[in-house]
């Protein structure tokens, strides 16, 4: 083997490491807007007074971190991205604590907005896997640090679900407070400093985030296509919770969380979705990615007293939503090399308003019209991005021809 051989695998291999770093760090920061999912019962029981209001604890969490992408993540192209990741790190060990402590319903869903605006820790890491990778393996990288990521949403629901059913729900964000810290040392050891792109002020380097969503056509399609099927996605994990709970389950939030490992199954498809997207181009796995989240819906419909179907419908909501993230993502990344963390605000802000809409949608839907209900609004989430994602294309052939 030739030196240069000895050095370009060493590269890979260094390059390996960091990217399974960053998806560890993805996966520890965003796990929790998460854990307060299948912990909404216990939720209910430790502050009945404002039972009505238990939905608002996941959704001010996911607003929370649209305000903080919007706010915080475009400061990667501007500060270093490893000390945005430490100083964040503690301030959400601050929240956590916050919510830990909280003596009423009111003071949880506060600290869950200030925990949805910390955990924009894992929009640094996606960003940074672009940059570090060569242009011909970005959709890889960017899709071992989303598998990351992903795992962190599906398992947060099972070790949330684990935690509170055997030492309470207040304990969930204690054990959160660990894992980052012991995640803060491995940060400071081994992850390097990245590359400002951009010498611009924080208000300016704002303003472009509206002369970007303008300018960028595809920005704009990608944005509105996430929003639509992380809405949809969201609407259904708070209230799996509520149905188990309920007849003919009786189950508590130990099981639902379980039904994270299962949908963990579906994270496997992200580094094959960031495959398929350097081959074949996004577009086609998100068509893909549209017709699953379809059917999942479908399924579900007729789940209703079934874990069987329950479980496949997860399988397949699970790997649609995150082919058509990574495939967006790979997409939106090429479009602006050096404004990647404001190209990735953009379209993150939208997915999490989408992801807040879609747990609102969930929550109400769910009281007006049961489990049917839900379904319904699932499929309609769906074929909004379907109708987005081919009224663009037309609009594409019809400016080629």
């Amino acid at each position: 083997m030739s030196t240069s051989d000895t050095a370009s695998a060493g590269e890979r291999q260094s390059l390996r490491g960091l990217l399974l770093l960053l998806a560890t760090i993805a996966g520890v920061a965003v796990a929790n807007i998460y854990y307060n999912q299948p912990l909404l019962d216990d939720f209910r029981h430790a502050f009945p007074a404002g039972a009505a209001w238990i939905g608002a604890v996941p959704a001010a969490t996911q607003l929370g971190y649209a305000l903080g992408m919007l706010l915080l993540a475009p400061l990667g192209d501007r500060f270093d991205r490893r000390r945005i990741i430490l100083v964040q790190t503690a301030l959400l060990c601050l929240a956590l604590l916050a919510a830990a402590t909280a003596p009423t319903l009111p003071v949880l869903i506060g600290a869950s907005l200030a925990i949805g605006v910390l955990s924009t820790i894992a929009q640094q890491a996606v960003p940074f896997s672009a940059e570090l990778a060569p242009p011909e393996a970005r959709g890889h990288a960017v899709g071992t640090v989303m598998s990351g990521l992903l795992l962190g949403i599906l398992l947060a629901r099972t070790a949330a679900g684990f935690i509170g059913q055997y030492f309470g729900w207040r304990t969930v964000f204690g054990a959160s407070i660990v894992a980052l810290l012991a995640l803060a040392v491995v940060v400071v050891k081994k992850l390097p400093k990245s590359q400002p792109t951009s010498t611009l002020g924080y208000g300016k380097l704002l303003a472009t985030l509206w002369h970007l969503t303008v300018e960028l056509r595809g920005l704009r399609e990608a944005s509105a296509i996430g929003a639509c099927l992380f809405a949809a996605f969201s609407l259904f994990w708070p209230v799996l919770t509520l149905l188990l709970a309920g007849e003919p389950f009786h189950l508590g939030p130990q099981v639902a969380g379980l039904f994270g490992i299962v949908g963990a199954a579906g994270a496997l498809a992200a580094p094959w979705a960031g495959r398929s997207a350097d081959k074949r181009g996004p577009r086609a796995v998100i068509t893909l990615s549209i017709v699953l989240i379809a059917i999942a819906f479908v399924i579900f419909a007729f789940s209703g007293k079934s874990l069987i179907g329950l479980v496949i419908g997860v399988i397949v909501l699970d790997v649609g939503v995150q082919a058509a993230q990574i495939s967006n993502q790979s997409r939106i990344y090429a479009l602006r090399p050096e404004a990647r963390s404001r190209v990735n605000t953009v379209f993150m802000v939208c997915y999490f308003i989408g992801g807040a809409t879609g747990s609102a949608v969930g929550a109400a839907t769910w009281h007006a019209f049961g489990w049917t209900g839900v379904c319904v609004a699932g499929l309609a989430f769906s074929a909004l991005a379907a109708w987005i994602h081919y009224a663009t294309r037309a609009r594409q052939d019809a400016r080629a021809a």
